[in-house]
């Protein structure tokens, strides 16, 4: 497969990276064999060619696997915890009948995701950060680390064993007693961080040290994981990944300004009708379902009315549609991309288009008639519902998809935890009963840039602390668990969280009278 590179591939040919993605079967890739291993520093781009439908498929596997690596951080794992999942995302995802499959599929779906990731700093950030937590899980499972440190050219050789060995040397010798010293010491360090297995390597004279410079090893310095004398670092086997992964991490992020530059330059233009627009979904790519289905009870079980969507919006809307509800029922009015992002949500928690468009008539008025209505604005929404037009059958927005849109002056649509001051989305975050600690980690969180973590402690805070264990990832599915928790408390005999009347008040206010929102989120 001829990559975005300055490079020629294997077979000699050269050209575009989406030039050799055609719809042909693919031959199996030269070189490919059971005793190649799968990890790799990613220094060159594989050859052969790419079945198209692979080129897709193989990108989403991967994306799978660093976006569960990515979720299972934002959850706190613990480094042990952390390691199972990627290995379990891994088996589940890029594992193929063979090893050679295996190689095969690594290689495609990484160079594939630097096409997708390497054009923007926060792209980029994304993918070293995730592509560093495979790679170090990977080679702790390496059985031919020294090989794979040779091949991948590491810059540090292992100190001799007879270093931290003393019985290699004569009895009572000075070589002897500094060893005994060196020996006891790393002993030492190891028991302190818990590792006894690795102790006991070390009194055996099993365990192989690299010497290197404090500041090439930052986390396990800061951690406590070595030893230190005079500014350098005894760092063991079993810690090297940490030494690895920031030179693989530099190797991938010039691979990333690379890919950036060609990409560009040359594939970007060139396949603006086939390939790019593919390139360019995969970098905001959602996973999980689309709740897309327009049918009652979509929503989580519930056949949802015109009449349903004030309470609903209390009880069970993301912060993000809660605005958007509480902003049309104030102003009568939303722009183009708040019409979309709320319609499609309403469509994804199972209300009918005949409902929604009683829903927005009644909203629109008394500033637009039904006759206005009707030629201005239900064509649009009978068109979300895939009725008009194309019959396009549109899907609601993902959470990725509302960061990323673009956010004008007037305009109420997009993320909330993005677009919102820290005193406004406190305000926010009160009226959906999202108070104290639960409020401010929120805040914490979306002024850190985590909005999607932000809208979870919103989430827990609004429902008593209960967490939604695979993250939020889409409002709809933020609806439907909400709703879930809702119906489980109602079947134990627990009433429902009743309105607030800060946030029911919208409901009975007459048109044209003050907002209850504050300036800035108005």
């Amino acid at each position: 497969m001829s990559w975005l590179a300055n490079q020629t591939p294997a077979s000699g040919r050269s050209g575009s990276v989406l030039a050799a993605a055609t719809p042909r079967a693919r031959p199996t890739p030269r070189g490919h064999s059971d005793s190649v291993r799968v990890l790799s520093m990613y220094s060159e781009a594989p050859a052969g060619e790419v079945v198209l439908e692979d080129f897709e498929r193989f990108a989403i596997a991967r994306l799978r696997v660093l976006k569960g690596i990515e979720d299972a951080k934002s959850r706190g794992k613990k480094p042990e915890e952390l390691h199972t999942i990627i290995l379990d995302l891994v088996a589940k995802h890029l594992k193929g009948p063979t090893l050679a499959d295996d190689r095969w599929l690594d290689q495609v779906s990484h160079f594939v995701l630097r096409l997708a990731h390497c054009r923007g700093e926060e792209l980029r950030k994304w993918f070293l950060s995730q592509e560093g937590d495979l790679f170090a899980a990977r080679f702790r499972e390496e059985p031919g680390k020294a090989a794979f440190l040779k091949e991948a050219g590491f810059p540090y050789e292992p100190l001799p064993r007879e270093a931290v060995a003393p019985g290699v040397h004569a009895p009572g010798s000075s070589a002897a007693a500094q060893a005994a010293a060196l020996q006891r010491s790393l002993v030492a360090v190891a028991q302190s961080r818990g590792d006894q297995s690795a102790a006991t390597a070390i009194q055996r004279g099993d365990m192989d040290f690299f010497l290197v410079p404090f500041e090439d090893v930052p986390d396990l310095v800061r951690r406590r994981q070595v030893l230190l004398v005079k500014g350098q670092a005894y760092v063991g086997r079993d810690q090297v990944a940490s030494l690895l992964v920031p030179h693989f991490r530099a190797g991938v992020s010039r691979g990333l300004a690379k890919t950036a530059r060609n990409w560009s330059k040359v594939a970007g233009p060139a396949e603006q009708g086939r390939l790019a627009p593919l390139v360019d979904s995969l970098a905001t790519r959602y996973l999980g379902p689309d709740f897309g289905e327009a049918a009652a009870g979509a929503g989580g079980g519930e056949a949802v009315r015109a009449a349903d969507v004030p309470k609903l919006a209390q009880q069970s809307f993301p912060l993000c549609m809660a605005l958007m509800t509480q902003h049309l029922h104030a102003d009568r009015h939303l722009k183009h991309g708040g019409r979309m992002q709320l319609n499609l949500f309403l469509k994804g928690i199972g209300l009918p288009m005949e409902e929604a468009l009683h829903f927005w008539r009644q909203e629109f008025a008394p500033k637009t008639t039904p006759e206005a209505f009707g030629k201005e604005y239900a064509y649009g929404f009978r068109h979300n519902y895939g009725k008009e037009g194309a019959r396009k059958d549109y899907t609601p927005y993902s959470c990725v998809k509302m960061i990323t849109a673009t956010v004008g002056v007037g305009d109420k649509h997009g993320c909330p935890y993005k677009t919102l001051d820290p005193e406004s989305l406190r305000a926010a975050l009160g009226r959906l009963r999202v108070t104290g600690a639960a409020a401010e980690e929120a805040v914490r969180q979306a002024r850190g840039g985590h909005y999607q973590l932000a809208c979870g402690s919103a989430f827990a805070g609004a429902h008593g602390g209960c967490h939604c264990d695979t993250g939020i990832n889409h409002p709809n599915q933020y609806y439907q668990e909400s709703r879930k928790l809702l119906k489980a408390e109602g079947e134990k005999g627990v009433p429902a969280v009743p309105a607030t009347p800060a946030a029911a008040a919208p409901q009975g206010r007459p048109a044209g009278s003050p907002s209850p929102l504050p300036a800035a989120a108005r």
